[in-house]
């Protein structure tokens, strides 16, 4: 299932003028980045992904339109799906995106993986040892 561009288009306008947002296609949807980290995401399965501290997602959970992620039947205990009506205004949107932003800051961005050596030169320098 393709995400709703619509939804995808009204995030774009709440997060226009942040710097540091970077949309990437993530898990069937279209994430934002913030700082390398995912704040949150215009679901393919529906709804909105939104990271959320761990430490308030049973608070975050008893909100109206507000459950439990899963991904693959695992559950997802940094997210939270949001079902479009308790996006449905404006208002309520760039609250939902605001608590992802908040849970992305808080998150230290994720180190780049160091590039696996040629095979070849990794060979030479055992054989050279």
């Amino acid at each position: 299932m393709a995400y709703d561009e619509a939804t995808a288009e009204r995030v774009r306008r709440v997060l226009a003028r942040r710097k540091g947002i970077v949309e990437k296609p993530l898990m069937g949807g279209l994430a934002f980045m913030a700082d390398d980290v995912m704040c949150c995401s215009v679901s393919g399965q529906g709804g909105l992904l939104v990271r959320v501290d761990p430490e308030t997602r049973e608070a975050l959970l008893r909100e109206e339109h507000a459950q439990a992620a899963d991904m693959r039947g695992r559950q997802m205990t940094g997210f939270i799906r949001v079902q479009p009506k308790g996006y449905r205004t404006e208002a309520a949107l760039k609250k939902w995106v605001g608590r992802g932003l908040t849970a992305a800051a808080a998150k230290p961005a994720a180190k780049p993986k160091k590039a696996a050596a040629p095979k070849k030169a990794a060979a030479a320098k055992r054989r050279r040892s």
